[in-house]
């Protein structure tokens, strides 16, 4: 890997093709959360149950569990920049589909057509950011790409309640439209199309039917466990598909020499540690969304407009962080940094099962934004750490695979914060939840961060030192 060229791009290129990436998955990241708003208002015009418009919800996810394991070999075959591009076009033009739909099913389709657009988006803009800066200036281009994962679930309940309320539920879907054509526009000018040497065969046909059985079949058991959609036994069933169809693709990824999820690169030591510990932090940092609006609304009483106040001081954190990410990696390396703020930041994510009605706006202001930041350098740290060993020619391989289990386990911490919140609220006869449950939810979540920091330790003292400079 010593001998590998590395790409010449200057600092101001690296961050414009840095904040292209990133803008397109903001508007990915943002649409995925500012549709759950608007959910009520959607259920109205389509004269639909509330509880069956989930399935607007689920049918995107389903959609970009299934294709994201393809973005790779997409991607080697076409190019990335073309992909990229073209997967921008096909998510805005779901979005204006979406935005017209006439009844539920529309929707239903639509939605499939964004998911497949959002699968081809997230690892294969990582994939043309990857491709396009040196190992050195890895760090700073990740914390770029952090943000849209940290601010777009954040920005998405606050301004999809000021939609619905003031304008009308369909402009949920309208407000991509500009930000898709100014993001094809900019990707055609100032992203080249740097291409590597890729997994080479035909498609893995029998692997992305596996892992998309796989995928499909877990989110529909996360997506419906505990949430009585659906009978228990169908979401126990959809839990066995997906387990049984994810060892078969074991099975078929040791004898194929192109498998569609190249799991060998899990014996990469940095790889492995922040696919590990980085899934038990995402656990953390998926369900954090999800909680905090609930409890400032349900059990605080807030409005929509002031939770979303209060939980943007989490985003501003995350923006404090990116002038921060490189000078703190390479004065203390990578390892001290996902140890130690790695712990911290799971404290301060149990620290909000302290809050309170009577504590005043800015003093859980100061903690959210204070606790943004420790958990955008962790972000960055573990994003970026990833790629730090992997051969450019597998680049494509890793961005697959990592976008692949990262969407299984933000989805993964959802389920585990509502499971929460629905045990400790029967156990405690709790008609709703109360602060009481909210707490305890903040705290297990928070115990899943707490819980990567020991595979943190078991980092090389030197892992990453080309990345930083340490």
């Amino acid at each position: 890997m010593e001998s590998e060229i590395e790409p010449v791009i200057s600092e101001g290129r690296m961050r414009l093709t840095a904040i292209i990436v990133a803008t397109a998955l903001f508007m990915q990241n943002l649409d995925s959360t500012v549709i759950a708003t608007a959910l009520p208002a959607m259920a109205r015009s389509f004269h639909a149950p509330p509880l069956h418009m989930s399935v607007a919800l689920t049918s995107y996810l389903i959609s970009l569990s299934v294709f994201i394991p393809a973005s790779g070999w997409v991607a080697d075959h076409f190019g990335a920049r073309h992909v990229f591009r073209a997967a921008i076009i096909i998510f805005t033009l779901g979005s204006v589909l979406c935005g017209i739909a006439p009844n539920l099913a529309f929707l239903v389709a639509a939605r499939i057509v964004q998911g497949l657009g959002g699968a081809m988006m997230l690892p294969v803009g990582r994939l043309v950011l990857l491709r396009s800066v040196s190992r050195a200036q890895m760090i700073t281009a990740m914390s770029w790409l952090t943000m849209p994962a940290l601010i777009g679930p954040i920005l998405g309940p606050p301004l999809g309640g000021f939609i619905v309320t003031y304008v009308s539920w369909r402009w949920v879907f309208d407000i991509n439209v500009p930000i898709g054509i100014i993001g094809v526009i900019a990707v055609s000018l100032f992203i080249t199309d740097m291409r590597e040497p890729g997994r080479g065969g035909i498609l893995d046909a029998t692997g992305l039917l596996l892992t998309g059985l796989t995928m499909a079949a877990f989110m529909v058991g996360f997506e419906t466990l505990g949430r009585h959609i659906v009978p228990l036994s169908w979401t126990l069933i959809a839990l066995a598909v997906g387990l049984a169809a994810g060892l078969a693709y074991l099975t078929h990824e040791r004898r194929h020499p192109h498998p569609i999820l190249d799991l060998s690169l899990l014996r990469i030591p940095t790889f492995a540690s922040s696919v590990i510990a980085g899934s038990l932090f995402r656990i953390a940092v998926g369900a954090m969304p999800f909680l905090l609006p609930l409890m400032l609304q349900l059990s605080f009483g807030d409005t929509p407009l002031q939770s979303g106040l209060i939980t943007f001081a989490s985003a501003a954190g995350a923006l404090a962080m990116k002038p921060a990410a490189q000078p703190v990696l390479k004065r203390f390396g990578f390892r001290t940094v996902l140890v130690v703020n790695g712990a911290v930041a799971a404290l301060f994510i149990m620290l909000c099962a302290l809050f309170r009605p009577s504590w005043p706006s800015l003093l859980l202001d100061v903690i959210l934004l204070t606790g943004g930041f420790f958990r955008s350098l962790q972000f960055t740290a573990f994003n970026t750490i990833a790629y730090g060993d992997i051969e450019r020619s597998r680049m494509s391989a890793a961005t697959t695979l990592y976008s692949t289990i990262q969407q299984l386990t933000l989805t993964l911490g959802i389920v585990i914060g509502a499971a929460t919140l629905e045990i400790s609220s029967h156990l405690h006869h709790h008609h709703a939840a109360a602060q009481s449950d909210y707490a305890l939810a903040f705290i297990i979540v928070g115990t899943f961060a707490l819980s990567a920091v020991p595979f943190c330790a078991r980092l090389h003292a030197d892992a990453g030192k080309a990345l930083s400079g340490h």
